[in-house]
């Protein structure tokens, strides 16, 4: 079964993981569907169990179209501080079986287990022991596990026999598992592209392999090269164990719409408060920003621009905001505001002795700021803008 492995990528992917801790912490909410989220009508669901799942309950859904659906549902607030405790129990799990693993996010994970049959078996017994390890070290989570010799089939295959199980495809295989699935699969392929692809006749992936690749190619650029190569199984990527952030953001859900550039900017001052502080904590700087809004009827509007030198200050992070901001029709109604910052790299060793009078006294005030916070917690200064407004009795 192993002799034409070249590569042996799993993808690990942990079963509904928030609400999976939460009824782990709390006996009294297993076999009970949980909504991990807020009721505030402007919540939306985080991820939800899979009792819950039952009830056509999803991730990103408004929290009051999931309470419509499943009204007797436990409604737990997020505890994100519990689940990077138990997400660094599970990656050392995964570090235990390869040198070679690749975080998604706190709950997935890919892991190049290539060469390593003689130790751990052949990759369905790999699969096995992966979960049964993550089961013993978390006290009873599940993860999901697809196998494959790519990365794309591996992290569609993890999703194939959710919760618990493993999916395993052979490198002769491929195309037998990918081609009855719906273009939505490919990676890359959003509503839009689906639609186009579907426009043209193309439904399933096997549609888009047997097209010639030039055709997509014309029609849809390197975009579309990348969709063929993915259709017919072709995946050149490897394990990046190095890795690194690419982007830090911080977005808000509103109680209520907003509308206009004043109302705004005091939300996207926030993220960069957030965002500045992230920035500094892992020393590293941003070299453009990404404004997200989104509208009353849920549509996404972005808009981004470069930053005139690499940095991690709110301000600077702040001034491209504002710029950009212009670019938006700030006419309709906002229910989420947020900032992104991309284009990371290290903050250099040493200061740069040339930077501007105002942009050195920022960064040693962002420093004071940071020290503030760090021994008094989050809490212990505000920004004026931020100070509730009463009627002259609060403090």
């Amino acid at each position: 079964m192993t002799g034409d492995w070249q590569r042996i990528i799993l993808h690990a992917d942990m079963d509904a993981f928030f609400a999976a801790v939460e009824q782990l912490d709390r006996p009294e909410l297993r076999g009970r569907p949980v909504v991990i989220g807020s009721r505030s009508p402007r919540s939306v669901v985080s991820t939800c169990s899979y009792e819950a799942r039952v009830f056509g309950v999803r991730s990103a859904m408004p929290m009051t179209r999931a309470l419509t659906l499943c009204p007797h549902a436990d409604v737990v607030e997020p505890r994100m501080k519990r689940y990077a405790e138990v997400s660094s129990v599970i990656m050392e799990v995964f570090d235990r079986f390869s040198p070679l693993v690749e975080p998604l996010s706190i709950d997935e994970a890919f892991i190049d287990m290539s060469g390593a049959t003689r130790i751990f078996g052949p990759p369905r017994q790999m699969a096995g022991s992966l979960r049964q390890a993550v089961k013993e070290a978390t006290g009873g989570l599940t993860v999901s596990v697809g196998v494959a010799s790519t990365k794309f089939v591996a992290k569609v295959a993890s999703d194939m026999n959710k919760p618990d199980g493993v999916t395993v495809v052979a490198p002769d295989e491929v195309t037998g598992f990918l081609w009855p699935l719906p273009v939505s699969r490919i990676w890359g392929v959003g509503p839009k592209a689906q639609a186009q692809l579907e426009s043209l006749g193309m439904r399933r992936i096997g549609d888009v392999a047997v097209r010639p690749r030039t055709e997509l190619a014309q029609r849809f650029g390197v975009h579309g090269e990348q969709i063929w190569l993915l259709a017919n199984g072709i995946d050149e990527r490897e394990v990046e164990a190095e890795y690194e952030a690419k982007s830090v953001g911080r977005e808000f859900t509103l109680e209520e719409d907003v509308r206009g550039r004043p109302a705004i900017i005091p939300h996207l001052l926030r993220s960069a408060d957030a965002i500045a502080r992230s920035l500094r904590r892992s020393n590293m700087t941003a070299g453009a920003v990404r404004v997200k809004l989104k509208t009353a009827d849920f549509r996404l509007l972005t808009r981004q621009g470069g930053l005139p030198r690499p940095t991690s200050s709110a301000p600077e992070l702040m001034a491209v905001a504002l710029s950009l901001l212009d670019r938006f029709d700030l006419s309709c109604a906002f229910r989420l505001v947020g900032m992104t910052a991309f284009a990371l790299a290290p903050l250099p060793p040493q200061e740069d002795l040339f930077l501007p009078a105002e942009v050195r006294r920022q960064r040693k005030l962002d420093g004071a700021v940071d020290r503030v916070l760090e021994k008094f917690g989050d809490g212990a200064l505000w920004r004026g803008c931020d100070l509730p407004r009463g009627n002259g009795d609060d403090k």
